[in-house]
């Protein structure tokens, strides 16, 4: 009989906005902590795990020589189970969850976790890419006329490409704000949610909510100025914020969980990757999207969920048009709780911070199939079909 990977637990911290709660973390501690409640929460025997696979991009200062090995030692946690540090940019623990799943799929894992952390208070995004000479050699400029370009200049040849006005751009921002902002008020995020002990010199507070969440408004979104081209339409207010973080996920075979004492919550469906251009770049969720679904033996209309990364605004309305997705089943089942623009997108940990959203979703909501999707830098994206079980 073929192997299953199920997800039998999934666990985030609180995100914490850039010099917020989350700054005086050390990356290798904050990660730690995940890694045991993810341990604690399934009550499995953490000398049971085959393999612990983490996702960071800014592999960097605090975070690198393999801080996903540094934060299973830091935890405590026996010194004889090996981890490992991946970085598919934007997607790593996502990434890090195709790993583990398909480890164990192989029968190469029986138990695995899948993680990650990025503290871009502490190590900035593109820190990595300045110690030492340029990533970028003349003779890949070259091959793109006019070079490579940010992600930002990205998202505006998107928003261009797909006619995408900055008001629709802010729209959805304001939508992301009020869907999160309901999420938290309504305890939506709870049962995902790690607090994370503050100290201060007024004492210890446990830090529960994502910090980044707003009430929109209007005007004042309306009158940020473009930030990344003088007469372009990407703001602040329509880009993912800066954020520290972490997440896991435990995965293992429905045999092996049965033996452990420990219940299938959902299975992987299917997995799909894509490249595309890496001047636009982010335009990888449409090609993974439709890879992942046909790989599933699915329509799109078979799925109950969506979450799709919100990078810039312009990624996820690129997707919902050039996929013609109905108004009506988009607002009904993509980031139903919000995402990036809102909540942060702390880099590494992306990836699993939205399989935990998108598992607690579909257990909320009844749903059977949820879909995450993600774009990522150089012009690449992850896609995973998960199925809920219980």
């Amino acid at each position: 009989m073929a192997r299953e990977a199920v997800i039998v637990e999934a666990v985030r911290t609180p995100l914490g906005k850039r010099n917020g709660s989350l700054k005086d973390w050390h990356p290798v501690d904050l990660l730690a902590a995940v890694l045991n409640e993810t341990i604690d929460r399934s009550g499995v025997d953490a000398g049971a795990i085959d393999d612990v696979i983490c996702g960071c991009v800014s592999q960097v200062g605090e975070q690198s020589l393999n801080v996903g090995r540094n934060a299973w030692l830091a935890a405590g946690l026996p010194e004889e189970v090996p981890a490992t540090t991946i970085d598919r940019q934007c997607g790593s623990s996502q990434q890090a969850a195709h790993f583990a799943a398909q480890g164990v799929l192989s029968g190469a894992y029986d138990v695995a976790i899948a993680c990650g952390v990025e503290h871009m208070t502490r190590v900035p995004m593109g820190s990595s890419a300045s110690v030492s000479g340029f990533p970028f050699s003349d003779q890949l400029m070259s091959r793109y006329e006019g070079g490579l370009v940010p992600q930002g200049i990205s998202a505006e040849l998107i928003a261009d490409r797909w006619d995408l006005s900055r008001d629709e751009l802010d729209a959805f921002s304001m939508r992301s704000h009020e869907r999160a902002g309901a999420a938290t008020s309504s305890g939506a995020f709870k049962n995902e949610i790690f607090p994370i002990k503050i100290e201060s010199e007024s004492g210890t507070h446990l830090f529960e909510r994502d910090e980044g969440v707003r009430t929109p408004n209007p005007e004042k979104m309306a009158a940020l100025p473009p930030a990344f081209k003088e007469d372009g339409v990407i703001t602040a207010g329509n880009s993912s914020q800066i954020t520290d973080g972490a997440s896991a996920l435990l995965i293992t075979t429905p045999e092996k969980a049965e033996q452990l004492g420990l219940t299938p919550r959902a299975r992987f469906v299917s997995f799909a990757l894509a490249g595309t251009d890496p001047v636009t770049m982010l335009t990888g969720p449409i090609p993974s999207t439709i890879k992942a679904v046909e790989k599933a033996g699915l329509s799109l209309t078979d799925i109950d969920f969506v979450e799709i990364n919100e990078a810039f605004a312009s990624v996820v309305l690129a997707w919902k048009k050039e996929l013609g997705l109905d108004t009506s089943w988009f607002e009904e089942r993509v980031n139903v709780n919000g995402g990036a623009i809102a909540l942060g997108h702390p880099l590494g940990a992306s990836g699993a911070r939205l399989m935990t959203t998108l598992l607690n979703v579909l257990e909320r909501n009844d749903g059977r199939y949820g879909l995450q999707t993600m774009c990522e830098g150089g012009g690449l994206a992850n896609a995973t079909i998960i199925e809920r079980l219980s």
